[in-house]
């Protein structure tokens, strides 16, 4: 069976310090700046070296986007942006999957944490999710406690679970259910 909504997430959001938005063209540069940081790059699966191709070629990733399916924002502080998140959807299943990221020079700052709140608290509100969850490198601890932070739990480690950039990585993963969800 598949549950089909018509309801979406909304396009932006507003918290104490943020505004996540959709993300634009003109967003390539800061996209690039933070990007090509090898500190931020050790976390995801980015091409290194990253160039300006690369983050053009992930800005009109993310403007193709069926915001039905996979709603992306832009994280901004003060109008600069310093980040992303996004939620993939599988409403079939009734779940949501969370990624984010943020630059190195914003880290510990709780600008993760805010927009990781934000958008979940909007996808338990709004759509028939009844899990979210969410996973980090293992060793990325940092990111970890931004799930922590949230109301999310360890589920577990996969092993070996992907090969980024040549290397086998360890992943942890968290998950949050509806009925946990405190807001």
């Amino acid at each position: 069976m598949i549950i089909m909504t018509e309801v979406q997430l909304p396009e932006i959001f507003t918290t104490d310090r943020l505004v996540l938005r959709p993300y634009r063209l003109s967003d390539a540069d800061a996209v690039l700046a933070h990007a090509t940081d090898p500190e931020w790059a050790q976390y995801l699966p980015v091409p290194i070296p990253y160039g300006p191709a690369d983050a053009a070629q992930f800005i009109a990733r993310q403007l193709l986007l069926d915001r039905s399916k996979n709603p992306a924002w832009a994280i901004t502080l003060n109008a600069d942006l310093v980040g992303g998140i996004n939620v993939r959807l599988d409403l079939e299943n009734s779940v949501g999957e969370m990624g984010y990221s943020t630059a190195r020079w914003i880290w510990g700052k709780g600008v993760a944490t805010e927009a990781a709140r934000a958008v979940v608290d909007s996808v338990f509100k709004l759509l028939p999710v009844n899990r979210i969850r969410a996973m980090a490198k293992l060793r990325n601890q940092a990111s970890q406690r931004v799930m922590e932070k949230i109301g999310m739990r360890r589920e577990g480690v996969l092993r070996q679970n992907r090969v980024v950039r040549g290397e086998a990585i360890d992943e942890a993963w968290y998950g949050v259910l509806r009925k946990e969800w405190s807001g």
